[in-house]
This record gives structure tokens, sequence and C-alpha cells, in this order.
């Protein structure tokens, strides 16, 4: 879940109660209904940790800007030491003139009295090399898991170069509950957190670039779907170069963490996946069955089983169409019966999965634990027959589709 915790902010990045889940989305009590209606169906239910930055009402931060070095939370962030000391005024809100120097790329410390994420004044970076900040933060990520959430995704997290913070994080909350799953936001390579001392698994950006530029193909809106500042390198893929990619994906890491990954085609911070392809819901729909086939968990953003668009931030993250008039139950169904061929294929899920180009715009995947399945991709317009010898027989595939054949 993205941050449910109190903010003046309507998508709650910007956190000023850690430990109050936001009225408006009926407070803790909610999130217990929540939690209990959850676990009695089986299911995990995840927070948003947001630990790098608060927001300029958090209580520790407003006490500094009312009492400067006075206060004793002045340490928790960094602060301009002459505005700590009263010789100039903080800016959180800044005039005109603070906003265009800001614009201008001139730092938050140096305008605005404090350092902020990105330089936007309504969120204040925690000074994590401190220790009651430090301290802090722990006893969050302890609480919530002490509540009975099954885990965190810990909010760019990178940005908290420290090591140490990440295994103490980890050390603290596999205590309370040693299948908690950590799941950091990293859009490029994680290697270095993901050596079974900080995280179990990154949201898997890289995947969701490749499906972009296999499956998008000709629809692919590239001025869209670079967007996001990590995705400039996206670009339209051939079936071989999809294959050699993935399969690069797929090796990167050890077996475990793998197989812990969280694999995604879009979330709240792109445009959404149908939208990057212009609306060819025939990309949606193969993309979906890849990602189900792949070893990791495969995850659904809101809406994207109905058929919701979304361009960059704020639009990929309007409301949900709860009228079922409104939705796409086509596409719906299509997305429950991947994932009744995911439950039925242990074998991909676990075992060692290979992408083979099979001629341009055709793909199939095959896992070693299981030869008598496949996967079959045909990303052209036109149908397409695959000789699959292990199966010893032709199967034909039509344009723009993708299916699963079983070996009788």
């Amino acid at each position: 879940m993205c941050p449910v915790f109190a903010s003046a902010c309507n998508h709650r990045y910007h956190t000023y109660d850690y430990y109050q889940v936001d009225p408006l989305l009926g407070g803790n009590s909610a999130l217990r209904h929540l939690l209990d209606r959850c676990h009695a169906r089986g299911i995990r239910l995840i927070l948003d940790g947001v630990f790098n930055h608060a927001s300029r009402g958090f209580w520790q931060f407003h006490h500094v800007l009312e009492n400067g070095a006075a206060s004793p939370y002045r340490d928790w962030f960094h602060f301009d030491p002459a505005r700590l000391h009263g010789q100039r005024s903080f800016q959180p809100y800044p005039s005109e003139s603070v906003t265009a120097e800001l614009a201008r790329g001139t730092g938050s410390l140096e305008t605005i009295g404090y350092s902020a994420w990105w330089n936007l004044p309504a969120l204040p970076k925690f000074n994590t090399d401190c220790p009651e900040a430090r301290e802090f933060l722990f006893r969050v990520g302890e609480h919530w898991i002490e509540y009975g959430i099954d885990g965190w995704r810990l909010d760019v997290p990178n940005e908290i170069d420290d090591d140490e913070f990440w295994r103490e994080f980890r050390r603290r909350v596999r205590a309370i509950n040693a299948d908690a799953y950590i799941v950091g936001e990293v859009w490029g390579d994680a290697t270095a957190w993901l050596r079974g001392d900080m995280w179990d698994a990154v949201m898997n950006y890289q995947v969701t670039a490749a499906c972009l530029g296999f499956f998008g193909g000709s629809h692919l809106d590239l001025e869209l779907a670079r967007q996001p500042s990590s995705f400039g390198h996206v670009r339209r893929l051939s079936s071989f170069e999809f294959a050699e990619e993935m399969n690069r994906i797929l090796n990167c890491y050890p077996r475990n963490v793998t197989a812990s990954q969280l694999n995604l085609l879009d979330s709240h911070d792109m445009p959404r996946f149908v939208s990057c392809c212009s609306g060819d819901t025939a990309a949606l729909r193969m993309a979906w069955l890849f990602i189900c086939l792949l070893p990791g968990a495969p995850c659904v953003y809101y809406g994207d089983e109905v058929g919701v668009v979304g361009r960059q931030d704020p639009d990929c993250r309007q409301g949900f169409p709860w009228d079922e008039s409104n939705q796409d139950r086509t596409l719906f169904d299509w997305y429950r019966l991947c994932i009744e061929w995911r439950r039925a294929n242990r074998a991909f899920r676990r075992g060692s999965v290979t992408v083979i180009a099979d001629g341009e715009g055709r793909i199939l995947m095959t896992s070693d634990g299981d030869r008598q399945t496949v996967a079959l991709f045909n990303t052209n317009t036109e149908t397409t027959c695959f000789d699959l010898e292990e199966l010893k027989g032709t199967f034909d595939v039509s344009g723009r589709t993708a299916t699963v054949i079983t070996s009788s």
C-alpha cells in the first residue's frame, strides 16, 4: 500500500505523524480491520515506509522552526547554522523569489535553510547520522510490524546512503517477524543492497523497461515512457534484444533474490503501461502474462486490470472506477486467467526461466523445472506458427497475443 500515515498531502508521502493512520482513511482502527480481513484470507499487507524525509508539518521539524538551536530536535535534519541561530529566517513556505532560485537549481540548504528532498520545501530530509532520529525511524519500523503488517516497501531507500542503517533496520524488523518482506524502490541495479543483510528485493523496474521496449513495439510512446528520470534509456527492442536483456536481468542476482523480486509493469511514479503503449491493451495483455510467469512476485498497480489509463503523475494516480460499466471486464478476466496459469505452473515461479527469441517479434519462455510447458508470445500483427521440438508439435498463435502450451 502507498503511504497511509497522517499527512496534509493526498498521496501521503509528506508524513507528519508516523504513528497514526490518516483519519481521512479511517485511522488506526481502519488499518486494524483491513489487516484482520487480509490475514483471514491469506493475504499479506506491506506498508510504504518513507524514512528518507518527513514533511514540514512533522512535529519535530516544526519544533526546530519555532525554537531554533534551542530545540532538542535540531540535529534530526540538516539545517543552515545561521538560520538555526536566528540570524536569518527559515522559509518552509518560500517566497516567489526563493521559489525561482530553487527552480534554477540553487540548493535548498542555502535558499530555505534546510536540506529538502529534491529541493522540495515540503520534504525536509532526515539526518540519519543523528542517533535520536535514527532510533525514531527504527522504532517506527518495529511498531507497525508489531501491529501486524507483513513488511515494508521502502521509498527512495538508496538516498539513505548508509548500509549499516539498513542492516540495523532489517535486524530490528526481522527480530519481530522473521518472514517480514523488505522491498526497496531502486530503478536500476541493486546488487549492493541485495546480499541478504539489508533488503529482500527491489521493485524490478529493469523488467518494466524491457517489457515496454518489446511488447510496446511500434505502439510505444517513447516521449511518454521516458518521462520518469530513470527511464531515459527506454527504447524499442527486437525479440533478440529483449531475450538478451531479460536473461541478463534474470541472472544478475542470486536465484533466491530473483525469486523474491517485485515485478511490475507500472506504478504511481510513472505513466501507466497501457498509456505508454498508446492505449494498446494487446501489449498490456502480453506483458502481464510475461510478468506472471517470471520468478518473483507479480505486482498489479490498481486499475491496470480494468483498463485505467494515466500519463505522468498525477494523472497515473487517478481514482479507481468502481462502477463496473466503466471497467474493461475482458481485460479483468485475462488478468485472472494469467494468475491461474501462474499458479498452475510452479516450475516457472520456482525454476530457472529462459527467454528465447524465435524469430522477429516472437519469443517463448521455458523453465528448467518443466520442459513440457512453454509460453508463446507473438507481437506481430499476423498469426505465426511456433515449431516446438520438445512438445513435438507446431502451434499457431494469433497476432498480438500470447498463450501457454502444455504437452499432454
